[in-house]
C-alpha cells in the first residue's frame, strides 16, 4: 500500500519538533508512554498525540514536568522542546461551538488503538469543523457481507485554514484485507493507516484547498472491501461532536434479505434506544437523525 505523509503546515514550532523527535528516535506512542510510566510520569496516549499533532500543548505543571521527562526518554537537549511551548493560546470563537468534546477514540469499545493509529495522521482540524450534514449509503451483498459505503460530508470550518477530514473504520473480522479508501469529490486521499490486527483503517481526506473561517464544503468518499466481504451485522457512524443531521440508507441485495432491523442509537451516558424498521421496496432502510450527538447512531439487522 502506498501512503502519502501530509504534515501539518500550522501545528506550529513545538508539535513540528516533537513528531521529528518521535521519528528520529523510533519510538511508538505507545512504547513512549511505557518509558515515561517507567520514570514514574502517567500520561495518556491521546495526551501525547494531541501534542504532536499541534492539537494542544503542555500547559498545566504537571505536563510540563511529564514534558521534561519526554525530552529524556527521546534523547533531546534538555529544555529544546520546553523552549518552544510558548504562552498558552488564545481561546476563540471556535472553542466555544465544543465545549467539553471528547477524545476521538472515546467512543471505541478499546480506545487506545484508535488513539494510537491516529497518531499517525493530522488530527489538529477536527473540532475546527461543524458537522452540517453526513449522508452514509451501505451496501450489502448478496452473501451478506457488506460491499462498501459511500459517504457525503457538508461542513464548515470555524478558523481560517481547515484542510482535512479523518475517517476512521472498524470492521469486526480482523483478517480481512483491509478496504480500500477513495476519496470522490472535492477531496484526495492523504495518509492512510492500517491496523489488522484492531480492524482498523484510518485515513486523511485532504480538501482541494485551505478553508477560511465560515467557509463550507462539500465532500464523498467510498470505502470499498475485498472480496469475501466482511460479514457485520450492524452498521454504526461515532459522533463526538454534534451533526445538524444524519441520514443513513443500508441496501440489502436480493438474496440476502434480513428477517429483522433495528435502528438504534446512543448519547452521552444514556441507555441505548432502538426502533423497528421495515424494508422499503426496493430493499434497504434509512432514517434521519436531528442535532444528533455526541453519540452513536446505526442499524443492526439479522
Amino acid at each position: 500500500m502506498s501512503i502519502m505523509s501530509v504534515e501539518n503546515r500550522d501545528a506550529g514550532p513545538f508539535a513540528d519538533a516533537l513528531r521529528a523527535a518521535i521519528r528520529a528516535r523510533g519510538l511508538g506512542l505507545q512504547r513512549l508512554r511505557e518509558r515515561l510510566r517507567v520514570r514514574g510520569v502517567t500520561i495518556s496516549l491521546a495526551t501525547l498525540s494531541y501534542w504532536q499533532s499541534g492539537r494542544s500543548r503542555p500547559e498545566r505543571r504537571e505536563s510540563l514536568v511529564a514534558l521534561k521527562h519526554l525530552e529524556a526518554v527521546l534523547e533531546v537537549p534538555e529544555g529544546s522542546l520546553s523552549a518552544l511551548v510558548g504562552p498558552p493560546r488564545p481561546r476563540g470563537r471556535w472553542l466555544s461551538t465544543v465545549g467539553d468534546s471528547l477524545p476521538l477514540s472515546a467512543l471505541w469499545p478499546r480506545p487506545e488503538p484508535v488513539t494510537d493509529a491516529l497518531a499517525e495522521v493530522d488530527t489538529t482540524w477536527d473540532e475546527r469543523l461543524t458537522r452540517i450534514s453526513q449522508h452514509d449509503r451501505v451496501y450489502v451483498g448478496p452473501d451478506g457481507g457488506e460491499v462498501g459505503y459511500t459517504s457525503r460530508q457538508v461542513l464548515r470550518s470555524e478558523v481560517d485554514g481547515s484542510d482535512r477530514w479523518v475517517v476512521i473504520l472498524h470492521t469486526d473480522e480482523h483478517d480481512r484485507p483491509a478496504p480500500t479508501v477513495n476519496a470522490v469529490r472535492n477531496c484526495r486521499l492523504g495518509r492512510v493507516v492500517t491496523r489488522r490486527a484492531d480492524g482498523l483503517t484510518v485515513a486523511e481526506l485532504l480538501f482541494d484547498r485551505p478553508l477560511t473561517r465560515g467557509e463550507t464544503v462539500i465532500t464523498e468518499h467510498e470505502i470499498i472491501h475485498a472480496a469475501p466481504y466482511p460479514v457485520d451485522r450492524n452498521y454504526e457512524r461515532k459522533f463526538r461532536l454534534p451533526v445538524r443531521e444524519f441520514v443513513l440508507e443500508v441496501s440489502f441485495d436480493p438474496a440476502a434479505m434480513p428477517a429483522r432491523v433495528e435502528q438504534y442509537s446512543r448519547t452521552g451516558g444514556g441507555p441505548e434506544l432502538t426502533v423497528p424498521a421495515t424494508l422499503d421496496p426496493g430493499g434497504g432502510v434509512h432514517s434521519v437523525a436531528l442535532d444528533f450527538g455526541p453519540g452513536c447512531f446505526g442499524f443492526r439487522w439479522s
